[in-house]
């Protein structure tokens, strides 16, 4: 949220700075005394030279963005590579749990078995007897 503000800032900043250099630049030319030819030759120059100085910020801010993206994309990265191991770290603790609960449930199943055989042994012998 914070870099938003400040990229907002920095634009905003921009802005004001190449309006305001702009119209010093026509009003100072306009108060001197010079001739047309001259005045308008300035005035071009001067244009120009705002024209350089926008395209060189433009590209500033242009690299910048690409270091901030770039920048977004390994931390996403990074945040995704986590969250794979941790996910696999899950699975792997429940797949270990279930084959413990697998395993009880054979031991279980074959005390119960058993038993029900013990049962019916000792009915026969009882029925026999």
């Amino acid at each position: 949220m914070a870099n938003n503000n400040d990229n907002k800032m920095a634009k905003g900043f921009l802005m004001g700075f190449l309006t305001g250099s702009l119209i010093g630049a026509v009003i100072a030319l306009l108060y001197a005394p010079k001739a047309g030819k001259e005045l308008r030759s300035d005035i071009k120059q001067k244009a120009s030279d705002l024209k350089k100085d926008a395209e060189e910020y433009l590209k500033i801010a242009k690299e910048k963005a690409v270091k901030i993206i770039q920048e977004g994309k390994h931390q996403s990265e990074a945040i995704l590579s986590d969250a794979r191991k941790k996910a696999e770290e899950i699975l792997g603790d429940a797949e270990k749990i279930i084959t413990q609960v697998k395993e009880k449930t054979v031991e279980e199943g074959k005390k119960v078995k058993e038993a029900v055989q013990a049962g019916i042994d000792a009915y026969k012998q009882e029925r026999s007897s």
